[in-house]
């Protein structure tokens, strides 16, 4: 691992905690006012018809799902449409945490695997403050040579 590596791994681990509750207040803000979308194919559906309306991608795995290749291509192609879109991007390692973050209680949510944050600012729907910390967060991390940050969810 080189200097500059150590200095970036650092930094970030100084920045995740905080990244992380920001994305969860956000995340339930967005559930609140129904602005999330659930899952890869419907993120993917959402990406296709409407693109400038996905205002964040949240990309989720763990370990049960870290070997499935299927999902890994989809998270690439996720990933590149993002990047294609000015669309800001993080991974979390707790599908788990994150179902129950968007999730309704009386239903376990199977593929949480990708959950986009949608708006539309012409129509005057909700906006977050938080989310453009988020914005700067995935920003200062792309200055950093960190395309995909990794945010950790506070537990419950």
């Amino acid at each position: 691992m080189t200097l500059e590596e150590v200095l970036i791994q650092d930094n970030n681990m100084a920045r995740a905690p905080c990244a992380g509750k920001i994305l969860e207040d956000v995340l339930v803000s967005a559930k609140t006012n129904e602005c999330l979308t659930i899952g890869v194919y419907e993120s993917a559906k959402v990406m296709n018809v409407d693109p400038d309306s996905v205002a964040f991608c949240v990309l989720a795995t763990d370990e049960e799902f870290e070997c499935d290749i299927a999902l890994q291509i989809h998270f690439t192609l996720i990933q590149a449409f993002c990047f294609d879109n000015d669309i800001s991007i993080v991974r979390v390692s707790d599908m788990q945490r994150l179902s129950n973050i968007v999730g309704d209680k009386s239903v376990e949510l199977e593929d949480a695997h990708c959950v986009l944050i949608t708006q539309n600012p012409a129509e005057g729907s909700w906006q977050d403050p938080a989310l453009e910390k988020l914005h700067l967060f995935c920003e200062e991390s792309r200055s950093l040579n960190e395309w995909v940050p990794e945010i950790t969810l506070p537990g419950r």
